[in-house]
């Protein structure tokens, strides 16, 4: 059974988490595309696209962390301190993303909404505002990647792990 639930969470977190670290960070580059031509439909429906993309596998990634549970339960391993470690950085990654990440990233994505349907097709000179959270979501996006990174890294190590990993 751990063999099961270990490989489901494995395959989860390629299938899930996977998508929104790649999604999330080419959202800030897609976004100053988009800012910088705003009359180019196709800037701005990759914007949109990749809001939706981090949305679903946000919420499938919910699965990861289930398994994980079960497999460390079957695995005798709740204790350890690298998945304590794991667990905190994850539930920090996923706080980054539900607070920080989709809500700028939705806030964005509907500036070109209200310009589109100011009738401006979207303002050349985008305003200070929206810059700034691209730049603020580049950071915040690259914070959770990293959490997500480290996280990789100690399933990977799993310090005092008697593996021999």
């Amino acid at each position: 059974m751990t063999k099961f639930l270990l490989t489901v969470h494995v395959l989860a977190a390629i299938v899930a988490i996977g998508p929104v670290t790649v999604a999330a960070s080419m959202f800030p580059p897609a976004a100053r595309r988009a800012l910088a031509a705003p009359d180019d439909l196709r800037a701005v429906e990759t914007v949109r696209l990749l809001l939706r993309i981090c949305r679903v596998y946000a919420a499938v990634g919910v699965a990861v962390p289930a398994f994980g549970f079960a497999t460390a339960k079957n695995m005798g391993v709740l204790g350890d301190p690298w998945l304590i470690a794991s667990i905190a950085l994850t539930a920090l990654a996923a706080v980054l993303l539900v607070a920080l990440v989709l809500p700028r990233q939705a806030a964005i994505a509907e500036s070109f909404e209200e310009r589109r349907a100011a009738g401006d097709g979207g303002v050349t000179d985008a305003p200070a505002v929206t810059r700034r959270a691209t730049v603020q979501l580049a950071m915040f996006t690259g914070v959770f990647n990293l959490l997500w990174a480290t996280v990789t890294v100690l399933m990977i190590v799993r310090p005092g792990s008697t593996t021999g990993a």
